[in-house]
Parts: structure tokens; sequence; C-alpha cells
């Protein structure tokens, strides 16, 4: 089980991903939280997805259950939507690259109060930066 998430300060502003790894039964393997720089929130949002999904290869995942509460992102991932900005083309692509090294992979939007821990990591992201 994957949650990320992606924040800005603006749009664009500074901004940093989140991301939580757990095992099955809940127990956390991995937390990502990382400064982006000055981005756009959905930049973020998918830069968190790529980087999640990259740490659950380096621990050997096989199948990953991803979930966030950005639902466009959820969306474009499950092609209801269209990756229409330029800017977030070649991220889709890589996530989709990076998704087809699984042997199998579910999708999901959460609330953002199922979201706490990534949404926490992204913010501490951009914090520390900040200091």
């Amino acid at each position: 089980m994957i949650h990320t998430d992606g924040a800005a300060r603006g749009n664009p502003g500074p901004a940093g991903l989140g991301a939580v790894l757990r095992t099955p039964d809940g127990g956390v393997v991995s937390e990502l939280a990382r400064f982006l720089g000055i981005r756009t929130n959905n930049y973020a949002e998918w830069t968190a997805v790529e980087a999640a999904l990259e740490e659950a290869l380096r621990l050997g995942a096989t199948h990953v259950d991803l979930r966030m509460d950005s639902q466009l992102v959820a969306r474009q991932i499950t092609g209801q939507y269209r990756v229409r900005h330029a800017d977030l083309k070649p991220i889709h692509a890589r996530v989709m690259r990076l998704l087809s090294r699984f042997s199998g992979y579910t999708v999901g939007h959460v609330p953002r109060e199922l979201n706490r821990d990534a949404d926490r990591l992204s913010n501490v992201a951009i914090d520390q930066d900040r200091r």
C-alpha cells in the first residue's frame, strides 16, 4: 500500500512530495519527503507517485496499491482523464513505465483525511528547505 501526496504553497510555489509505503498488514517500510523547488501542485502530485514507485521497486515490491487524495492524478493514471499539460506528460510516461514493472497494481482516490501521513511528509519537505 502506497499513499502519496504533493504540495505546493502557491501554484507554482515551494513544493514537496510525500509518500508512505506500507506492508499489507499496515507496517511502515519507507517514508519519503523531498523538496522539489518551485513547482505546481500537479507536478508535486505526479512526482510523489513516481518517487514512491521507484522506492517500491527498490524494496522488491511486486504489486502496489496506490492511494492519493488527488482525484485528477488517480484518474489520469487509470486513463479516465488525459494528461494535457506538456510538463506533466513526461512524468506520466515514466510512471506508466514504472507501473508496468509490477505484476499488478491498483490506483484509487482517498479523502484528504485518509492521506494525512503523506500530506504531512510533503509539507515537512517544504518546511525543511525553508529553514
